[in-house]
């Protein structure tokens, strides 16, 4: 699986995802500093990448838009932990998710459970 990992979240972050086998980009890497959130998501679409954000605007994006890719996954709770928990936690639970995210959904982790919506959100 392919993930793109938003600028509000550590390029750390990328170094865990990436243990597991899954390609793993960081915003700032893959486009640049700043890069708006709708050139976030087209390119996310257009390479296949799941985007992985603290950002609530990503699914404001796709409920306006009524796209059903690419799939965010919102992890805003996880930013009160260090990064390399923060890395422990979602990779501990992509298996659980590996098939809503393929198929277009947005998954909110928190620290205690894990809510998906499928999209598109209609």
């Amino acid at each position: 699986m392919r993930f793109l990992v938003d600028e509000n979240l550590s390029p750390q972050l990328c170094q865990s995802l990436a243990t597991s086998g899954d390609v793993v980009e960081h915003v700032t890497d893959a486009l640049s500093a700043g890069a708006a959130d709708q050139d976030v998501m087209a390119y996310a679409a257009a390479v296949g990448a799941v985007v992985i954000t603290a950002d609530t605007d990503f699914g404001a994006l796709l409920a306006r838009g009524g796209q059903g890719k690419p799939s965010v996954m919102l992890v805003r709770e996880l930013l009160s932990l260090p990064v390399d928990s923060q890395g422990r936690l979602l990779s501990a639970n992509l298996d659980q998710i590996r098939d809503v995210l393929a198929k277009g959904a947005i998954v909110v982790l928190s620290l205690t459970d894990i809510r998906v919506r499928p999209l598109p959100i209609l």
